[in-house]
């Protein structure tokens, strides 16, 4: 995000910076209005959803959709002063889901920052993985394997060996496999 400057921005739009002013007061706003576009792009739960938890795994699955699509956005949506009107919405829609199933307001509160970190996290890791298909999992896998001293790392020997390894493993059904597991616990503290 250092390299956004007005100048630049105004180069890639082909106008001069000082023009730039006419419509944005300065950097800040641009990043504010680009972590807007994003919220704007990952689909809004109804607070009148008939199930809390479809809800919410639906907006988790466009949010990582979404910021798998700009994952430079990770560090940043998190540290805006002036959030725009989708950014509002979007967090809104999202408590209003919660707080609609039952949730006390501290454990919406919770519950939004625990999904969030999950999904900003489960990104991140994508993000930086040596792998994107099942076939690179089976490379890198194995190119471990054979470097790993198994007698001193047995359980991760197994791991790679007995989960990894075998047929139909997709690390991306991870993702949906972890949000359950926090659905879960959310709802036994509803």
């Amino acid at each position: 995000m250092e390299a956004i400057t007005m100048r630049r921005v105004a180069q890639e739009l082909g106008v001069e910076a000082m023009s730039l002013y006419h419509h944005v007061p300065n950097k800040d706003a641009i990043l504010d209005g680009v972590v807007d576009a994003v919220f704007a792009a990952i689909a809004l739960p109804d607070a009148r959803c008939d199930d809390w938890r479809d809800a919410i795994r639906v907006r988790a699955s466009s949010a990582r959709t979404v910021l798998s699509q700009h994952s430079w956005a990770l560090g940043l949506m998190d540290s805006r002063r002036n959030p725009g009107p989708a950014t509002l919405r979007h967090h809104d829609a999202v408590l209003g889901v919660l707080r609609e199933a039952g949730f006390t307001l501290p454990m919406a509160a919770h519950a939004v920052s625990l999904v969030d970190s999950y999904i900003g996290g489960f990104v991140l890791q994508e993000a930086n993985l040596p792998v994107t298909t099942p076939g690179d999992v089976e490379e890198v896998a194995g190119s471990i394997l054979e470097q790993l001293p198994a007698a001193e790392l047995p359980y991760l020997t197994e791991m790679i060996v007995d989960h990894a390894l075998q047929p139909g493993y997709d690390h991306t059904s991870e993702f949906g496999y972890g949000l359950d597991l926090i659905l879960d616990a959310l709802e036994a503290r509803r």
